[in-house]
Protein backbone atom coordinates (compact mmCIF):
# COMPACT_ATOMS: atom_id res chain seq x y z
CA UNK A 1 0.00 0.00 0.00
CA UNK A 2 1.30 3.46 -0.76
CA UNK A 3 -0.57 6.88 -0.78
CA UNK A 4 -0.18 9.58 -3.11
CA UNK A 5 0.09 13.86 -2.35
CA UNK A 6 -3.17 14.87 -4.24
CA UNK A 7 -3.44 18.49 -3.07
CA UNK A 8 -2.90 20.82 -0.46
CA UNK A 9 -5.80 22.49 2.04
CA UNK A 10 -5.86 26.30 2.64
CA UNK A 11 -7.99 27.80 5.44
CA UNK A 12 -9.81 31.06 4.75
CA UNK A 13 -12.01 33.71 5.72
CA UNK A 14 -12.91 33.89 2.36
CA UNK A 15 -12.51 30.98 0.47
CA UNK A 16 -14.54 31.98 -2.74
CA UNK A 17 -12.39 35.11 -2.98
CA UNK A 18 -9.53 33.65 -2.60
CA UNK A 19 -10.02 30.72 -5.07
CA UNK A 20 -10.69 33.62 -7.40
CA UNK A 21 -7.14 34.88 -7.09
CA UNK A 22 -5.31 31.23 -7.11
CA UNK A 23 -7.38 30.42 -10.07
CA UNK A 24 -6.48 33.57 -11.98
CA UNK A 25 -2.51 33.41 -10.54
CA UNK A 26 -2.62 29.93 -11.63
CA UNK A 27 -4.55 30.05 -14.72
CA UNK A 28 -6.57 26.57 -13.36
CA UNK A 29 -10.57 26.15 -13.18
CA UNK A 30 -12.69 26.91 -10.44
CA UNK A 31 -15.08 25.20 -8.58
CA UNK A 32 -16.97 24.42 -5.21
CA UNK A 33 -18.13 21.14 -3.75
CA UNK A 34 -20.34 22.80 -1.02
CA UNK A 35 -20.20 26.34 0.81
CA UNK A 36 -17.21 27.67 2.43
CA UNK A 37 -15.53 24.75 0.06
CA UNK A 38 -13.69 25.63 -3.18
CA UNK A 39 -11.22 23.40 -5.42
CA UNK A 40 -9.13 24.51 -7.81
CA UNK A 41 -7.29 22.19 -10.42
CA UNK A 42 -5.72 22.40 -13.98
CA UNK A 43 -8.51 23.14 -16.93
CA UNK A 44 -8.98 19.85 -17.77
CA UNK A 45 -7.30 17.99 -15.13
CA UNK A 46 -8.27 14.04 -14.03
CA UNK A 47 -8.32 13.99 -10.56
CA UNK A 48 -6.34 12.25 -9.10
CA UNK A 49 -3.25 12.66 -11.18
CA UNK A 50 0.80 12.89 -10.47
CA UNK A 51 0.77 16.17 -13.22
CA UNK A 52 -0.47 18.50 -10.90
CA UNK A 53 -1.35 19.08 -7.03
CA UNK A 54 -4.73 20.81 -6.46
CA UNK A 55 -5.69 23.24 -4.10
CA UNK A 56 -9.23 22.79 -2.01
CA UNK A 57 -9.70 26.40 -0.26
CA UNK A 58 -11.77 25.77 3.18
CA UNK A 59 -13.55 28.64 5.00
CA UNK A 60 -12.70 28.83 8.91
CA UNK A 61 -12.79 31.75 11.43
CA UNK A 62 -9.31 31.51 12.74
CA UNK A 63 -6.69 34.43 11.86
CA UNK A 64 -3.71 33.84 10.43
CA UNK A 65 -0.69 34.49 12.83
CA UNK A 66 2.56 33.27 12.83
CA UNK A 67 4.40 32.43 9.09
CA UNK A 68 2.80 29.66 7.54
CA UNK A 69 4.88 26.49 7.46
CA UNK A 70 3.78 24.97 4.19
CA UNK A 71 4.03 27.14 1.29
CA UNK A 72 3.87 27.40 -2.84
CA UNK A 73 7.16 28.05 -4.63
CA UNK A 74 6.01 28.84 -8.72
CA UNK A 75 8.09 27.98 -11.42
CA UNK A 76 9.30 30.54 -14.08
CA UNK A 77 10.36 30.22 -17.59
CA UNK A 78 12.70 33.30 -17.95
CA UNK A 79 13.55 37.25 -15.78
CA UNK A 80 10.79 38.29 -18.05
CA UNK A 81 8.49 35.67 -17.27
CA UNK A 82 9.37 36.03 -13.47
CA UNK A 83 8.77 39.90 -13.42
CA UNK A 84 6.10 39.62 -15.38
CA UNK A 85 4.39 37.17 -13.18
CA UNK A 86 5.17 39.90 -10.08
CA UNK A 87 3.71 42.16 -11.53
CA UNK A 88 0.39 40.39 -12.15
CA UNK A 89 0.54 38.70 -9.53
CA UNK A 90 0.52 42.37 -7.10
CA UNK A 91 -2.20 43.22 -9.72
CA UNK A 92 -4.24 40.59 -8.29
CA UNK A 93 -4.43 41.37 -4.70
CA UNK A 94 -0.78 39.92 -3.84
CA UNK A 95 1.61 42.06 -1.64
CA UNK A 96 5.69 41.61 -1.20
CA UNK A 97 6.27 40.30 2.38
CA UNK A 98 9.77 39.53 4.29
CA UNK A 99 9.95 36.64 6.08
CA UNK A 100 14.24 36.79 6.29
CA UNK A 101 15.19 35.94 3.09
CA UNK A 102 17.56 38.72 2.50
CA UNK A 103 19.18 39.30 -0.76
CA UNK A 104 17.79 36.24 -3.17
CA UNK A 105 16.98 36.00 -6.67
CA UNK A 106 13.34 35.02 -6.12
CA UNK A 107 10.08 37.43 -4.69
CA UNK A 108 8.32 36.85 -1.85
CA UNK A 109 4.63 38.01 -1.95
CA UNK A 110 1.41 37.00 0.32
CA UNK A 111 -1.75 36.38 -1.38
CA UNK A 112 -4.79 38.27 -0.13
CA UNK A 113 -4.58 36.18 2.75
CA UNK A 114 -1.69 36.93 3.88
CA UNK A 115 -0.32 33.31 2.82
CA UNK A 116 3.26 33.30 1.77
CA UNK A 117 4.51 31.90 -1.55
CA UNK A 118 7.44 32.49 -3.57
CA UNK A 119 7.90 33.34 -7.13
CA UNK A 120 11.18 31.82 -8.15
CA UNK A 121 13.93 32.70 -10.63
CA UNK A 122 14.09 30.53 -13.37
CA UNK A 123 15.81 27.14 -13.12
CA UNK A 124 15.91 24.12 -14.75
CA UNK A 125 14.79 21.76 -12.52
CA UNK A 126 11.37 23.02 -12.66
CA UNK A 127 11.77 23.70 -16.31
CA UNK A 128 8.11 21.10 -16.69
CA UNK A 129 6.80 21.30 -13.10
CA UNK A 130 3.86 23.39 -14.53
CA UNK A 131 2.78 26.66 -12.51
CA UNK A 132 3.74 25.04 -9.33
CA UNK A 133 7.61 24.28 -8.88
CA UNK A 134 7.17 22.73 -5.24
CA UNK A 135 5.01 22.53 -2.26
CA UNK A 136 7.69 23.82 0.50
CA UNK A 137 7.73 22.17 4.32
CA UNK A 138 9.69 24.29 7.40
CA UNK A 139 11.16 21.18 9.26
CA UNK A 140 14.25 20.80 11.46
CA UNK A 141 15.21 17.50 10.63
CA UNK A 142 14.64 17.07 6.42
CA UNK A 143 16.13 14.04 6.95
CA UNK A 144 13.53 12.42 9.15
CA UNK A 145 10.84 14.44 7.03
CA UNK A 146 12.61 12.64 3.56
CA UNK A 147 12.52 9.18 6.02
CA UNK A 148 8.64 9.41 6.56
CA UNK A 149 7.60 10.91 3.56
CA UNK A 150 9.21 8.86 1.22
CA UNK A 151 7.68 5.45 2.91
CA UNK A 152 3.89 7.01 3.41
CA UNK A 153 3.65 8.27 -0.22
CA UNK A 154 4.95 6.52 -3.17
CA UNK A 155 7.14 9.34 -4.62
CA UNK A 156 10.46 9.21 -5.21
CA UNK A 157 13.07 10.82 -2.90
CA UNK A 158 15.38 12.81 -5.03
CA UNK A 159 17.77 14.67 -2.89
CA UNK A 160 18.11 14.41 0.98
CA UNK A 161 20.74 17.13 2.90
CA UNK A 162 21.19 18.17 6.29
CA UNK A 163 19.29 21.65 4.99
CA UNK A 164 16.77 20.23 2.06
CA UNK A 165 14.88 17.43 1.37
CA UNK A 166 13.09 16.73 -2.13
CA UNK A 167 10.48 13.84 -3.31
CA UNK A 168 8.38 14.35 -6.53
CA UNK A 169 5.90 11.79 -8.01
CA UNK A 170 7.22 8.25 -9.10
CA UNK A 171 6.40 9.35 -12.92
CA UNK A 172 8.54 11.99 -13.08
CA UNK A 173 5.77 14.73 -13.28
CA UNK A 174 4.20 17.44 -11.51
CA UNK A 175 5.71 19.62 -8.54
CA UNK A 176 8.16 18.58 -6.24
CA UNK A 177 7.90 18.62 -2.41
CA UNK A 178 10.54 20.08 -0.54
CA UNK A 179 11.26 20.04 3.38
CA UNK A 180 13.50 23.08 4.18
CA UNK A 181 15.48 23.22 7.41
CA UNK A 182 14.34 26.22 9.51
CA UNK A 183 15.15 27.77 12.61
CA UNK A 184 11.40 28.25 13.77
CA UNK A 185 9.35 25.76 15.35
CA UNK A 186 5.86 24.53 14.77
CA UNK A 187 3.73 26.92 17.44
CA UNK A 188 0.06 26.76 16.00
CA UNK A 189 -2.59 24.61 13.89
CA UNK A 190 -0.97 24.70 9.80
CA UNK A 191 -3.07 26.88 7.82
CA UNK A 192 -1.89 25.21 5.10
CA UNK A 193 -1.73 21.49 5.17
CA UNK A 194 -0.99 18.49 2.84
CA UNK A 195 -3.86 15.96 1.79
CA UNK A 196 -2.98 12.27 0.54
CA UNK A 197 -4.87 9.68 -1.19
CA UNK A 198 -4.32 5.71 -1.07
CA UNK A 199 -5.03 4.22 -4.52
CA UNK A 200 -8.26 2.22 -5.79
CA UNK A 201 -8.71 -0.83 -3.59
CA UNK A 202 -6.71 -0.23 -0.45
CA UNK A 203 -8.42 -0.23 3.09
CA UNK A 204 -8.01 3.09 4.80
CA UNK A 205 -8.17 1.62 8.11
CA UNK A 206 -4.95 -0.53 7.20
CA UNK A 207 -3.23 2.81 5.68
CA UNK A 208 -3.45 4.54 8.77
CA UNK A 209 -2.17 1.49 11.10
CA UNK A 210 0.71 1.97 8.60
CA UNK A 211 1.29 5.16 8.95
CA UNK A 212 1.10 5.37 12.30
CA UNK A 213 3.59 2.48 12.38
CA UNK A 214 5.68 5.06 10.18
CA UNK A 215 5.82 7.63 12.80
CA UNK A 216 2.22 9.34 12.27
CA UNK A 217 0.76 10.31 15.60
CA UNK A 218 -2.83 11.54 16.42
CA UNK A 219 -3.41 15.67 16.66
CA UNK A 220 -6.23 14.73 19.39
CA UNK A 221 -8.96 16.45 17.13
CA UNK A 222 -12.88 15.50 16.82
CA UNK A 223 -13.19 12.60 13.88
CA UNK A 224 -17.04 12.65 14.37
CA UNK A 225 -17.26 15.05 12.19
CA UNK A 226 -15.78 14.47 9.07
CA UNK A 227 -15.17 11.30 6.77
CA UNK A 228 -11.45 11.77 6.56
CA UNK A 229 -8.67 10.57 8.70
CA UNK A 230 -6.40 13.45 10.66
CA UNK A 231 -2.57 12.44 11.28
CA UNK A 232 0.64 14.77 11.86
CA UNK A 233 3.70 13.38 10.64
CA UNK A 234 6.90 13.48 13.01
CA UNK A 235 7.35 17.12 13.49
CA UNK A 236 3.85 17.40 14.04
CA UNK A 237 2.47 18.85 10.71
CA UNK A 238 -1.19 17.72 10.41
CA UNK A 239 -2.11 15.97 7.37
CA UNK A 240 -5.61 14.54 6.01
CA UNK A 241 -5.60 11.02 4.88
CA UNK A 242 -8.71 10.92 2.31
CA UNK A 243 -10.25 7.83 1.17
CA UNK A 244 -8.76 5.83 -1.85
CA UNK A 245 -9.79 7.03 -5.15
Amino acid sequence: MATRLVQINMKARDDSALGRFWAEALGWGVDSEGPGVTNLEPVGFVYPGPGAVCIDIVAGPEPKTVKNRVHLDLATTSPAHQAEWVARLKGLGATPVDVGQGDVPWTVLADPEGNEFCVLEPRAVYRNTGPIAAVVVDCADPREMARFWGEAMDWSVHEVTDDHATLRSAEGVGPYLEFLRTPDTKSVWNRVHLDVRPYPGDDLAAEEVRLRALGATDPGIDRSAVQWIVLADPEGNEFCLLSPL
